[in-house]
C-alpha cells in the first residue's frame, strides 16, 4: 500500500429514506371500506377499528423523521360517495441536511359525493434543514375535501431555533377538472429573519394553513374567524357549485398554534370531529 492509499479514508454513503404508501377506500355496504393497500419502506399505513364512517387512517413514517434526500409519497383515493380521515402518528421532523433535500409528495382523489379530511400532524422543521412538499388534490363534481398542514420552525422551548434553512409547500387542487386553488409558500434561506418581518409573521414561528371545498362553507366563516381570534383570518369563495373556505394562522410556538387548530378542525370535520391522534 502506497502513501495516496493509506492517505485515503472510506467514507459510506448516508443511508436514505425511502418509503410509498397508498389506500384506497370505496362505498360498500352503506359503509367506507379499504379497497387497497400498499406499503413500501419507511412508509407504512394503520387503521384504527372505527365503528362508522369515515374511515380512518394513520400514516407512519418508521425512519422518525426526514433528512436531505429522504423521499416519501403518500397517495389516497376515495371512491364515490366514500369518506375517510387521514391523519399523522406524530409530528414530522425534518433534520439538518449536509445536501439535497428531503422531498415528500402527497396525491389525493376523491370521487363523486366522496369527502377526504387530510390532517397530518405538525411538521417540525429544524435549522439548516432543506424541505419540499408537493399536495395535488383531485375532487370530481359533488366531492367535498377538508386540508390542513401546519408547520412549527423550530422548537423554541427546546431551545432550538430555525434561523436557517429552505421551506417550499406547493399545493394544487382541481374540482370536476378545473383548478379552485394553488398556491407555492417558500422561505428560505434566513428563515428567522423572514418570520421576523411584521408583513410576514411578526416573528412567530408556528404557521398552519386550513383549506375546506364544500357547499357549507359560508355558514362556517364566522365561527371559524371567532376560533381564529385575530391569530390569522379566514375568507370564503363560490367555486364549482361549491365553495371555499380558506384560513391562515400563525402562533408563537406550536402548542399555541394547536390550541387554535384543534377546535378549529373539530368545527370543520363536523361529526368526525378530531382525530383520535390529536391531543393538546
Amino acid at each position: 500500500m502506497d502513501m495516496i492509499e493509506r492517505g485515503l479514508t472510506f467514507v459510506p454513503p448516508a443511508q436514505r429514506v425511502a418509503g410509498t404508501a397508498r389506500l384506497a377506500c370505496d362505498k360498500d355496504g352503506g359503509r367506507t371500506r379499504l379497497r387497497r393497500l400498499y406499503q413500501d419502506g419507511s412508509a407504512k399505513i394503520r387503521m384504527p377499528a372505527v365503528s362508522a364512517d369515515p374511515l380512518e387512517a394513520v400514516l407512519i413514517n418508521t425512519a422518525g423523521g426526514l433528512t436531505g434526500g429522504d423521499r416519501l409519497g403518500w397517495a389516497v383515493d376515495v371512491g364515490a360517495g366514500a369518506s375517510a380521515t387521514i391523519a399523522t402518528q406524530a409530528c414530522e421532523k425534518v433534520y439538518r441536511a449536509a445536501s439535497d433535500r428531503a422531498e415528500v409528495r402527497v396525491k389525493l382523489t376523491v370521487g363523486a359525493g366522496g369527502r377526504i379530511a387530510w390532517l397530518p400532524q405538525e411538521t417540525i422543521v429544524f435549522d439548516r434543514s432543506a424541505f419540499a412538499r408537493t399536495l395535488d388534490l383531485e375532487l370530481a363534481a359533488g366531492a367535498e375535501a377538508l386540508v390542513l398542514e401546519a408547520t412549527v420552525f423550530g422548537r423554541l422551548a427546546m431551545g432550538e431555533r430555525a434561523a436557517h434553512g429552505s421551506f417550499h409547500d406547493r399545493w394544487r387542487v382541481s374540482q370536476d377538472g378545473a383548478l379552485v386553488h394553488a398556491e407555492d409558500f417558500r422561505i428560505g434561506p434566513g428563515i428567522a429573519a423572514i418570520l421576523g418581518r411584521s408583513a410576514v409573521a411578526g416573528g412567530a414561528i408556528a404557521l398552519a394553513t386550513v383549506l375546506m371545498i364544500s357547499p357549507r362553507v359560508e355558514a362556517l366563516l364566522d365561527p371559524a374567524r371567532d376560533i381564529i381570534a385575530g391569530q390569522g383570518d379566514a375568507s370564503v369563495w363560490s367555486v364549482k357549485k361549491s365553495g371555499k373556505l380558506l384560513a391562515r394562522l400563525f402562533a408563537e410556538d406550536g402548542y399555541q398554534l394547536r390550541k387554535r387548530l384543534v377546535p378549529l378542525v373539530e368545527l370543520l370535520n363536523g361529526r368526525a370531529g378530531l382525530p383520535k391522534l390529536w391531543s393538546l
